[in-house]
């Protein structure tokens, strides 16, 4: 029971913290409210779930040791975030009408895990923390990604709700067009690490 509850607890930390998931999904939240966003916040919990499953029964040790594909992903991963944050910058659809923009799909949200380089951290510390290597791992890759799929669910959810929340403040273009530039920053910056890491592996 204490080994499943250390597991819940931090995928409950990790997840609900701010990442590229959860600016990405509270920024949906406030140009597009919950209804349609709720296709993007399952693509994200179910992407990040299968993520998990799937490198722990050894598909991020394949990964790894191709180092050029490896690479190949980190570098979509950051010219991926940085056409996000473009297009969440240059959403100037009006506050009262965002029936003609389309918010991120499903398979936008699922797909996106594998670029993403927190969900990469997450899950490799996850793994490293609570699975074996004997003949219990498919159980515990099983039970991780489950866990992290119930506690995903709730934790970006929360971030959604956010948005949703304070679209009623930005009652002004101006005020949504901030926000949207605001969102598209905190986006960029979760961009550095990963680029610093680029630049050094090149160096």
């Amino acid at each position: 029971m204490g080994y499943i509850t250390a597991m819940f607890l931090f995928a409950i930390t990790t997840t609900v913290t701010p990442g590229p998931n959860n600016i990405i999904i509270a920024t949906s939240g406030v140009n597009f409210g919950i209804f349609r966003s709720f296709p993007l916040l399952l693509g994200i919990c179910i992407g990040f779930s299968t993520m998990v499953f799937l490198v722990s029964l050894g598909f991020g040790e394949i990964l790894l040791r191709y180092s050029e594909l490896y690479l190949a992903i980190k570098i979509v991963g950051v010219f991926y975030l940085v056409y996000l944050a473009w297009q969440i910058a240059r959403s100037k659809h009006s506050t009262l009408d965002t029936s003609s923009a389309e918010p991120l799909s499903f398979w936008q949200g699922f797909f996106f895990q594998w670029v993403n380089a927190k969900a990469w951290i997450v899950a490799t510390s996850a793994i490293a923390a609570f699975t074996t290597l004997d003949s219990l791992l498919l159980s515990s890759s099983i039970t991780l990604s489950l866990v992290f799929l119930v506690t995903a669910l709730p934790s970006v959810g929360v971030w959604l709700l956010f948005g949703t929340a304070i679209h009623r403040f930005l009652n002004k273009e101006i005020h949504l067009s901030l926000f949207n530039y605001l969102m598209a920053t905190l986006l960029l910056c979760s961009v550095i690490p990963t680029l610093i890491e680029l630049l050094n592996t090149q160096g």
